[in-house]
């Protein structure tokens, strides 16, 4: 079975985070979980799942895109993951919430608090990265269902994205094993590779709103609604090319710093999903918001889950980077 019939057997409406942990679960049994590897060739394909997801519906995407994204640091960090295991993949760091290891070896101790935990509540396993007694970053792989962890039930007041449950955690000894060396989770080539599977899961749900409009035209024409439709395609397909662009780019050179890459593929898609969010809103009206479920949930998802990046903090790191290069054709 592949996504799209998997899919096709549910309704596309995820009521709570149990819900979405459940599906999350599901995919693992049927294999649907076992991606390729960035740079492993078939990246594409990768980005084609996570859209796959993403237009399905934005919840179960963000606990989807985790757990994959998981599994892929944990072998290229030179890991296993355990048998039918859900994982999150929590590296949020804002400054008052922060996460300490002690003391150093393959088994580490956890204390602190660790903010944006999404799918808390229902993973069984989270990678996270932690600081250690030297101040160095440090990705750690623990088990959620031991003593020493709590789920809380704060930090998390979301409508858009609200089923995903990105709670706060509650870390006092409990257990981790480490993973890789101080430094690895930002370091190795794949961090950057996976932001930009992050633009895939916005751009599959950007084309599952915009197919709503296609359908809408193909109806029934209307010079406006077509004029609509017209700057979508413009937008999605400039997406779709960088995200192939990329993926081709990754295949390449899959040991290559891919930073520019990123971030350039993420300004681009998140350009085109705004303007799809823009475009099919005003083309369709209120309708689809009060009347079609799926699309009222995916159009206040999208918004929040776009702001996994930083707008214009993104935009001037990138120029950063450009700013003593040139453009060609």
């Amino acid at each position: 079975m592949d996504l799209k019939a998997f899919f096709q057997r549910r309704p596309g409406d995820y009521a709570d985070t149990q819900a979405l942990g459940q599906c999350l679960r599901q995919l693992v049994e049927a294999g649907l979980d076992q991606l390729p590897l960035p740079g492993s060739g078939r990246t594409l394909e990768r980005f084609q799942h996570l859209a796959e997801v993403g237009g399905h519906d934005l919840g179960l995407c963000k606990l989807y895109e985790g757990h994959t994204d998981a599994l892929a640091i944990i072998q290229q960090l030179g890991g296993s993951p355990t048998p039918s295991s859900t994982w999150g993949m929590w590296a949020a760091e804002p400054p008052d919430a922060r996460v300490r290891v002690s003391p150093q070896g393959l088994m580490v101790t956890l204390n602190g608090r660790k903010a944006w935990c999404s799918g808390a509540s229902v993973l069984s396993h989270a990678l996270l990265t932690t600081w250690d007694e030297q101040d160095r970053q440090q990705l750690v792989a623990v088990a959620l269902d031991q003593p020493g962890i709590t789920i809380t039930g704060h930090g998390w007041q979301a409508v858009g994205m609200g089923a995903t449950g990105s709670i706060d955690v509650l870390f006092e000894g409990a257990e981790a094993q480490v993973i890789g060396s101080p430094g690895d989770y930002l370091q190795r080539p794949g961090f950057w590779q996976g932001g930009i599977g992050i633009a895939a899961c916005w751009y599959g749900a950007a084309q599952s709103l915009a197919e709503r409009l296609r359908r809408h035209c193909a109806q029934r024409e209307e010079p406006h609604a077509l004029a609509h439709l017209g700057a979508v395609d413009g937008a999605l397909h400039a997406a779709a090319t960088v995200l192939r662009f990329s993926a081709l780019s990754i295949d390449a050179a899959p040991l290559a710093d891919a930073e520019l890459l990123a971030r350039r593929a993420r300004s681009v898609v998140e350009h085109a999903a705004e303007h799809v969010i823009q475009h099919v809103g005003h083309a369709l009206g209120a309708g689809p918001y009060c009347k079609d479920r799926q699309f009222a949930r995916l159009i206040a998802d999208l918004p929040v889950f776009l702001r996994q990046s930083h707008a214009e903090r993104d935009l001037a790191a990138l120029g950063k980077h450009v700013i003593k290069g040139t453009w060609t054709l």
